[in-house]
């Protein structure tokens, strides 16, 4: 989740991510030695402005050192908390091979999220986690993925991106389309380099441009509509906003990917992330048990009920 929704605000591995990983259960993907019901207490060690109101926080675990036991994957997410506020569900927004840490892309929309805005480098918070279904880039190793963002629906890819990089002999072509409102709301430009880098074709639109915008003006969906795919050997992955995930996601199917291998993230509110609170019912599913991530051919029909 750019910052999934909680009880106040805002969004969210591959089970391959780690050798420590034991695989699934109930949707997680668990841990060995880590509780993910065990609050940890982490260190703000630096906080980078990447929109208006939308802050990448990296972590560390106290004490100071690398996160032992700690794994997760990509597209999974952490409840935040702010002890006398309340807990958000945020993405974790890292890359899942990392030691150093974990990050969080934030916007500050709700209670738990501005206050977390108002904290500084140095200063304390505890998270719970890592919850949900995530990305399953194990099960999609040589195949060529679009990944495809609308607005601040790429925080959700950002880890799974950072997993592709270090494994990039592992899948074929890999694309980001990536589209928002303004110029200012694209998230991550300056990593764009590094992942052109690695082999990745990013492409980026906005709907309402500034003067200094040289890039296409339209829909995120028209990105997709301009690029030359395999549909039998091609794999896409979505995340923001939900009517444009149901527009991209058919769009897709029509060009010839199977529903099956379309992938979404969805956002809901959540209280608890145990499926236990029903805050995050879609249908027959609890989001944040057996999502965040689903493919589409499971959730399409609950997505197209209006107001469900």
């Amino acid at each position: 989740m750019n910052s999934m929704n909680s009880l106040n605000s805002t969004h969210a591995m591959s089970p391959s991510a780690s050798a420590g990983m034991q695989g699934q259960v109930q949707g997680h993907v668990q841990c060995q030695g880590h509780s993910p019901w065990q609050l940890q207490a982490t260190r703000i060690a630096a906080i980078r402005e990447e929109a208006p109101g939308v802050r990448t926080y990296s972590l560390t675990f106290a004490p100071r050192g690398p996160r032992p036991s700690f794994r997760f994957a990509a597209g999974q997410f952490n409840m935040v908390s702010l002890p006398g506020i309340g807990e958000a569900a945020i993405s974790i927004t890292s890359d899942p091979e990392s030691l150093s840490g974990i990050a969080h892309t934030v916007h500050a929309v709700g209670s738990v999220t501005r206050a977390l805005a108002r904290l500084e480098v140095g200063d304390e918070l505890l998270l719970r986690g890592p919850y949900g279904v995530p990305w399953p880039l194990a099960d999609l190793r040589d195949r060529d993925l679009v990944l495809v963002a609308g607005g601040l629906g790429l925080a959700s890819l950002l880890s799974a991106i950072a997993f592709c990089m270090t494994h990039r002999g592992d899948y074929g072509r890999i694309t980001v389309l990536s589209g928002a409102k303004t110029p200012v709301y694209l998230l991550a430009t300056n990593h764009h380099h590094r992942w052109r880098d690695h082999g990745i074709d990013v492409h980026c639109i906005v709907t309402d441009p500034d003067p200094r915008w040289r890039g296409p003006v339209g829909l995120v969906s028209m990105l997709l509509d301009s690029l030359t795919i395999d549909p039998d050997a091609t794999s896409l992955l979505c995340c923001g906003p939900e009517p444009m995930m149901i527009a991209v996601a058919e769009q897709a199917n029509a060009r010839g990917i199977a529903r099956e291998q379309i992938f979404v993230s969805i956002e809901r509110l959540m209280g608890c992330a145990s499926g236990l609170c029903g805050l995050c019912q879609l249908g027959p599913f609890f989001v944040c048990r057996d999502g965040p991530v689903f493919s589409y051919d499971r959730i399409a029909r609950w997505l197209a009920v209006p107001h469900l």
